[in-house]
């Protein structure tokens, strides 16, 4: 019987519009450099403090996938503000951190149904986890999510940026499922890509559900079933009844589950 069901964060739950990334980047770090401003901090120019922070995520990035481990931006705003001589406390880094975040979110939404849907499914008894690739940090996202009154209903948050380990690899599944104490055949994962939420999730054994808002087919030949839409979730959840599919192979790892 399904106890709990884990969800992808973007084009899943969130749904973000075409942005130009380049010009967005810009105008957080428009938004950074006048947040020190306003504190009184000494800055070099507003191009070097912009290339260094692009430099550094744009190489750390190249290299998590040349290393297929996540690395975290947090830990590089940290190590950039200490090269400029920048004396800054935790929470002024954190609130730092969100300036260079928050452009982000104008191009962010959710959905009408995804809140009501996510209620009736906890109202239901169903465990509810996040497991999202990124290298943002994780109380940034989380603040994301408190936005959009989605923080509540997970308890069980696993950011790759925070735990090293990106999807598909099995860790970073068994590191939610763990927590819930839910073995993998009990447990569905909802996502919008195939190579890493369908694909590491049925190797897991869970049974998958792949969010495409403009499929014209309800069948994929990897994920169990397609959905438009979260609230669809109503319509999939009475047919699963049974663990995944023999032929998938399991990812042996030794946790404690419940049973």
């Amino acid at each position: 019987m399904l106890k709990a069901i884990l969800f992808d964060l973007g084009d899943t739950l969130f749904d973000f519009e075409p942005m130009d990334t380049r010009a967005v980047f810009e105008q957080a770090g428009r938004r950074a450099y006048a947040y020190l401003q306003a504190r009184g901090h000494m800055l070099p120019s507003f191009r070097r403090y912009y290339w260094t922070q692009y430099l550094a995520i744009h190489w750390s990035y190249l290299c998590s996938k040349i290393r297929r481990r996540e690395f975290n931006s947090f830990d590089l705003l940290v190590r950039m503000c200490a090269r400029m001589n920048l004396a800054l406390d935790d929470a002024t880094l954190r609130q730092l951190a969100w300036q260079w975040y928050s452009p982000i979110t104008e191009y962010s939404s959710v959905a009408p149904d995804v809140i009501p849907t996510l209620t009736k499914l906890r109202d239901r008894g169903f465990k509810l986890a996040l497991v999202s690739n990124t290298f943002i940090p994780g109380f940034v996202l989380d603040q994301h999510m408190e936005l959009h009154g989605l923080l509540e209903f997970f308890p069980v948050r696993v950011y790759s940026s925070e735990v090293g380990y990106r999807k598909p690899h099995p860790r970073i599944f068994h590191l939610a499922l763990r927590p819930l104490r839910v073995p993998p055949s009990k447990a569905i994962f909802v996502g919008d890509l195939v190579k890493t939420d369908i694909i590491g999730a049925h190797r897991l054994g869970m049974r998958t559900v792949l969010r495409q808002p403009f499929a014209t087919s309800r069948q994929h030949p990897l994920a169990d079933f397609v959905i438009r839409r979260i609230s669809e979730l109503h319509r999939i959840i009475p047919s699963i009844g049974a663990p995944a599919s023999p032929e998938i192979p399991q990812v042996e790892e030794e946790l404690a589950y419940e049973t």
